[in-house]
């Protein structure tokens, strides 16, 4: 069915991204209105810096109503601990294989320390319907 290619060839290019210091109300927006799960964190250099998931936003959210505070920035919710990362030349069956053992939707794709790409289930997806027959 699908065989192994270069994940560079389905990677999407330019991923939408936000940085740590924006408003977390105009990050969701962002996501809402893009229609995806989450989105990459990145710095003035576009160095990959975290990642902000609709999950981190929802217990935003959720943890500012509670406590009756404010939402804050990106940089308050973003994920940062153990990012997984791909590079650009890796075999998109590995990166896949690698996604379902660790739970994962997307993945930042990196090159000399800089974001330059992700590989969602989507894109995955999409691979598996070019090699189908």
């Amino acid at each position: 069915m699908l065989q192994s290619v270069n994940l560079r060839d389905y990677m999407l290019i330019n991923p939408v991204r936000v940085h740590a210091q924006d408003n977390l109300m105009d990050a969701m927006k962002i996501i809402i209105d893009n229609k995806i799960s989450g989105v990459c964190v990145v710095d003035a250099d576009a160095n990959l810096v975290g990642i902000l998931s609709e999950l981190d936003c929802l217990q935003a959210v959720l943890g500012a109503v509670y406590n009756r505070s404010n939402i804050g920035v990106v940089g308050d919710h973003m994920s940062t601990d153990n990012l997984v990362v791909a590079h650009p030349n890796e075999d998109i069956v590995d990166v896949a294989q690698d996604m379902l053992l660790k739970h994962k939707r997307r993945r930042p794709v990196v090159e000399n320390g800089k974001l330059i790409g992700q590989i969602t289930c989507r894109q995955l997806l999409s691979a598996v319907m070019k090699f189908r027959d």
